[in-house]
């Protein structure tokens, strides 16, 4: 009896998804636990898998839209083969073929040489002839080899289209749909501001340079940036509550709660998995938390729960070597945070310039709800604690 495959629920606000990369040919032989398809929602991929070792029947192709439980094909274990029933029969006796480019060079056999001609004694008198001839008169037979070779016609080469000008399709992903529509109308409905500053991160490359070694032998993680400003940002939030809020209609909600999510670039997209209650965790646990993201959305095993929008996004820029950009807010968000690479750039600092690794931040914040003291207030208490990160371990 064929068992069936179905489309799981895949959250409570989606309804139907895309069939994505089909893994296995239909007809095929599969096992229980093995990768079949993937399938493409709004906010994540998932992949399905064998529910049985057997021959796969799929009733779908690529791209094809489904609804959550719907059949989409079948196993049937009856037809399933063992190892030795699907061993291919092999010839004991293969014929070799070989090819010019894999014969041996010391096989091929000689070129004969070609035949010494012998000389002409009527043709050596014209040639001596025609040597005095140059002697005497060099200019016009010059001349007379130039005429010719003026004359004729530059050949023209002509390009093949297939070389320069070729073109290819590919179907947008769910995800890319959603990411473009939503940033199209953030950037529609928003009142969209971005403000900037510089910070210093001498303080935490010290302490990162001073503690790495221990960091990682105790909590088997490296020390990162990313929890720093992680804690400098959920200590932000409480400070400036209007930043974790959003618009609902004609109401303001206050999130009483600190959800940040990091954004991370994968082959099929940007996801921005979330950090749940981030203010309560430690640099540790922060660390240990990106790597799981990170490894979830590298091998497209992000869940839906990991996926869900959180009050902030931080976006990092710097890895690919950005200096300064404007990060878009991500809806109903009211803010986003900007890192970009560091940059040893002369400061003036006590009336001396000295040389120091500064970073760029940018906000971008909804100025509906975020009044500007507030937003410029947001950046410079971020840009305060990454300076002196020692205050974040005394909450001040």
């Amino acid at each position: 009896m064929s068992i069936e495959i179905k489309i799981p629920s895949l959250g409570e606000s989606i309804t139907e998804a895309t069939v994505g990369t089909i893994l296995v040919a239909n007809g095929s032989q599969v096992k229980m636990d093995q990768e079949i398809l993937e399938i493409e929602t709004e906010k994540v991929n998932q992949v399905l898998f064998s529910p049985e070792n057997g021959e796969l029947k799929l009733d779908i192709k690529e791209g094809d839209v489904v609804k959550i439980g719907q059949v989409i094909g079948s196993v049937d274990p009856s037809k399933a083969t063992t190892t030795e029933e699907a061993k291919p029969e092999v010839s004991e006796k293969k014929e070799e073929v070989k090819t010019p480019e894999s014969q041996p060079v010391e096989n091929k056999p000689p070129e004969s040489a070609p035949p010494k001609e012998t000389a002409d004694p009527k043709q050596e008198q014209e040639s001596s002839s025609l040597l005095d001839e140059v002697r005497r008169k060099p200019e016009s037979f010059v001349e007379e080899l130039r005429s010719p070779i003026s004359k004729k016609e530059t050949p023209k080469i002509e390009k093949k289209a297939s070389e320069s000008r070729s073109e290819e399709r590919k179907r947008m992903s769910k995800i890319r749909q959603t990411i473009a529509r939503r940033l199209v109308d953030a950037k529609q409905t928003m009142a969209m501001l971005t403000t900037f500053n510089e910070v210093d991160m001498s303080a935490i490359l010290e302490m990162r340079k001073k503690h790495k070694d221990a960091f990682l032998k105790e909590h088997e993680v490296k020390l990162g940036f990313m929890s720093f400003f992680v804690k400098a940002v959920s200590s932000a939030l409480k400070a400036y509550p209007a930043v974790n809020a959003y618009i609902d209609g004609a109401d303001i909600v206050y999130r009483h709660y600190v959800d940040i999510n990091v954004a991370m670039s994968t082959e099929r997209g940007l996801v921005v998995p979330v950090l749940a209650d981030c203010d309560q965790m430690s640099f540790a646990q922060i660390e240990q938390a990106i790597v799981n993201l990170s490894t979830k959305a590298r091998d497209n095993k992000l869940s839906m729960d990991e996926m869900r929008a959180g009050g902030f996004t931080i976006t990092n820029g710097g890895i690919f070597g950005s200096s300064f950009s404007t990060p878009i807010v991500n809806p109903p968000q009211s803010a986003i945070l900007g890192m970009h690479k560091i940059s040893e750039r002369p400061c003036a600092i006590n009336g001396q310039v000295v040389i120091r690794p500064m970073m760029v931040l940018a906000l971008s914040y909804d100025h509906r709800i975020v009044d500007g003291k507030d937003g410029v207030s947001f950046l410079a208490h971020i840009a305060r604690l990454i300076e002196d990160p020692a205050c974040l371990l005394i909450d001040l």
